[in-house]
């Protein structure tokens, strides 16, 4: 008869086990073939018993070649976690430390922001507490489409120069692309070379990442499976030469394994004690049971802390995490914008659910007359800050987000729009005089409305 304490011991060993392959296989199937929004999902698990690779769908439209451990998508804001390592590294040398300010190692005639006297850190910037926005305001891009290629280190050192913060450092994480995107730049100028580079020599060398880059060469440019919107549309690359620390790499399922089996420590090497400095939880962050390590999101649920970040760009979604307590980790890579982290978590913890794939709704352009645009533009206020400028251009209607850029969105009725590079609508709420006095955003299963106010 097997006691109690038998049992417990069972149900934390079945709890540990990660699904099988074709499990695993069932998981994204239908989330390609139901979902609709990409056609390429890799995933890959990482525990004490090895590393297993488990791919679905088309590569590209051109070839069946199906996706697996060498694949190559971008990988977005999972570079940040990059950053941190990068970070760790030049502070383990001695080279920077926490606490400096970031003023320390940019050119003198750039004039950081301070607040009450204190100056933003390196610390500041990689716990996203610095008090910058999410987006400089200087930021237009010429292609909405790349919209990050054409940012310039002028326009962001323009950008940092005249700005004035509104909330104290250190006091309070608001995630910034700006901030970490700063970070990885200030680390590359006191190297002396690119953050590429760095990326390169600090980390894909002594992992053994051979396909983790920036610059794709001719080899892994033919290994790298095209983008789409979190619709299904085809998307274009995105290049961030200024944000680069803040979401430019590329890589593999095959790369980011071994990039998560260093971070648990399977094996220990080196490289061991100072990439875990990189989860030590240094703030509390916006949602509950959450905090922010060097760059790491650290998420306690189910008595357990995940270590974890993602990353979107236009055509492409990506999600690495791990359990230390559990020593596990996983890494799923979609060649589309629609979120997969629900799979990722799932996989790390099956008590965690799994998003349900809705099919994908096929939406027309209506006939309407374009002159009721007049009547939407305008400011409306979704929170405190976040506002959606709305913008008549011709026959076309824009919509931007506070730190976005500007979109069209395509008329499904006089007062319902939809955008085509990510799956959300907008409805106009409209008077009895035909005034638009609010306009409601709807995407991921959420419906919140935004006031009017200019």
């Amino acid at each position: 008869m097997k006691t109690a304490f038998s049992l417990l011991l069972l149900a934390c060993a079945a709890l540990a086990q990660f699904p099988s392959d074709a499990a695993i296989e069932a998981i994204i199937k239908e989330r390609i073939e139901v979902g609709k929004a990409s056609t390429a999902i890799v995933v890959g698990t990482v525990d004490q018993q090895g590393i297993k690779v488990v791919g679905y769908g088309q590569v590209d439209a051109k070839t069946d070649r199906a996706p697996d451990g060498d694949t190559v998508f971008e990988i977005g804001s999972a570079t940040k976690a990059f950053t941190a390592i990068l970070l760790a590294d030049m502070v383990s040398r001695g080279e920077m430390k926490l606490d400096d300010p970031v003023a320390k190692f940019l050119p003198p005639a750039v004039k950081m922001p301070t607040r009450g006297g204190k100056q933003i850190t390196l610390l500041d910037l990689a716990t996203h507490t610095s008090a910058l926005p999410r987006m400089p305001d200087n930021f237009s891009p010429k292609d909405p489409h790349n919209p990050y290629a054409d940012y310039t280190v002028e326009q962001m050192y323009e950008f940092l120069s005249r700005h004035t913060l509104t909330r104290d450092i250190g006091a309070k994480y608001e995630y910034s692309n700006l901030g970490t995107a700063l970070l990885g730049h200030a680390i590359a100028l006191k190297a002396g070379t690119t953050y590429e580079a760095l990326v390169v020599d600090k980390i894909c060398k002594p992992l053994g990442m051979v396909s983790t880059r920036i610059t794709l060469t001719p080899e892994l440019q033919a290994r790298l499976t095209p983008g789409h919107t979190a619709t299904g549309a085809p998307a274009p690359n995105w290049d961030l030469p200024t944000f680069a620390g803040a979401g430019a790499l590329r890589s593999t399922v095959n790369d980011l394994t071994k990039f998560v089996a260093a971070n648990l420590g399977l094996p220990m090497s080196t490289m061991s004690a100072m990439i875990q400095k990189t989860h030590e939880i240094r703030i509390p962050a916006a949602l509950p049971n959450m905090g922010i390590a060097l760059a790491w999101h650290v998420s306690h649920a189910f008595g357990n802390d995940m270590v974890w970040h993602n990353g979107q760009t236009g055509g492409y979604h990506s999600f690495i995490g791990f359990d230390k307590k559990q020593r596990r980790g996983v890494v799923v890579l979609s060649n589309s914008a629609a979120s997969i982290d629900d799979i990722a978590m799932h996989l790390l913890d099956s008590r965690n659910a799994l998003t349900k794939p809705v099919a994908k709704t096929e939406r027309k352009v209506a006939e309407i007359d374009r002159s009721i645009y007049d009547t939407y533009a305008g400011k409306y206020e979704l929170a405190p800050g976040v506002l959606f400028t709305i913008r008549r251009d011709g026959d076309r209607l824009l919509a931007q987000l506070t730190g976005q850029s500007e979109i069209e969105i395509y008329p499904e009725s006089k007062t319902d729009f939809f955008y085509t590079v990510v799956d959300a609508q907008l409805t106009f709420v409209v008077n009895d005089k035909g005034e638009a006095t609010a306009l409601t955003l709807h995407q991921a299963g959420q419906h919140p409305t935004a006031k009017r106010i200019k």
